[in-house]
């Protein structure tokens, strides 16, 4: 069965700068900054949202759709994604743009510098999930401000189960737009922090949000995550890395187990370790789309880390 992934697909550029950013910022002259960094380390990797979540869950066996703009120096990036076997019809490519792409600067403190051009992300409203023929499941991840909305409504209308993770972009909705697409969703996902700006912003609790969907997911880290329904609040273990290297793209990850455990129809406890373990196997790794795992040796780890086998 197919999961449309609506989001983006965006290159990351990462940067290390060999120093500490304060030894070359003059606190007092910060109204006038201009600085360069010297970045002797540089790594391009493929990444978005609906690239990440792809991809962990082609590495599980499933057949992600994804539904994505990008622009016309997609070429890498389409042939990373067409050698994983990840089918690509639903990317629209827009030849007067540029992909999405983050560029991100680190010092040895591990402060970042950010900047992120949405590029032909800004033109996924033009995207629409109601042209795709193959939808049994799908996700509505960070995206376009229209795009977000349609995708919900889209979804809702032919009656696909998806999840809502409004994630980065929730300072662009208004509390009515979030009460709607949340009363269109199946289930909601977002962090800790990103729950409290959800409540905030609904002005509903995590029950009342429960209560409008068959899951109120809240992912905590290390902590493991919180699965809330109407039966009640489950309490996922996290699971255990062997080392963390970076946790980048660890969300999306735990998203993608998610998706699989749904689609499987397994219970909730199950599913929430199924998306923990993707979660952890993430973080032993640099980049989003890096690891490298067989179902069989997910299984494996499964029956380890939480004492019983996947049915």
């Amino acid at each position: 069965m197919s999961a449309v992934i609506c989001g983006s697909l965006a290159y990351d550029t990462i940067m290390v700068f060999p120093d500490q950013f304060k030894n070359h910022i003059l606190p007092d002259k910060v109204h006038i900054l201009n600085v360069s960094f010297l970045v002797p380390q540089m790594r391009r990797e493929f990444g978005g949202c609906a690239g990440n979540i792809a991809y962990n869950l082609k590495l599980l066996g499933g057949d992600p759709l994804p539904l994505a703009t990008v622009g016309q120096d997609f070429g890498p990036y389409r042939e990373h994604l067409l050698r994983c076997g990840i089918r690509l019809e639903g990317v629209r490519v827009f030849e007067d743009q540029f992909t999405p792409q983050c560029f991100i600067t680190t010092d040895l403190d591990n402060n970042q510098l950010t900047a992120f051009h949405p590029g032909a992300m800004a033109s996924s409203h033009h995207n629409h999930v109601a042209d795709l023929d193959d939808v049994e499941f799908g996700i509505v991840a960070p995206d376009g401000r229209e795009a977000m909305l349609q995708h919900c409504r889209d979804f809702a209308a032919r009656g696909v189960p998806f999840i809502f993770d409004p994630g980065q972009a929730i300072p662009l909705f208004s509390g009515d737009e979030f009460r709607s697409m949340i009363g269109l969703a199946t289930y909601v996902i977002v962090n800790d922090y990103e729950s409290q700006l959800l409540q905030q912003r609904t002005g509903w609790s995590a029950a009342e949000i429960a209560s409008r969907t068959r899951a109120y997911i809240v992912t905590l880290g290390p902590r493991g995550s919180l699965i809330h329904t109407e039966g009640g609040v489950l309490q996922i273990p996290a699971a255990r890395e062997r080392h963390v290297v970076d946790p980048t793209g660890c969300g999306d990850a735990y998203r993608a187990g998610l998706i699989f455990g749904l689609m499987k129809g397994y219970d909730w406890p199950t599913i929430g370790r199924m998306a923990s373990l993707m979660g952890a196997l993430k973080v032993e790794h640099h980049g989003t789309q890096n690891q490298r795992f067989t179902y069989d040796e997910f299984a494996a780890a499964f029956q380890e880390q939480f004492g019983y086998a996947l049915g």
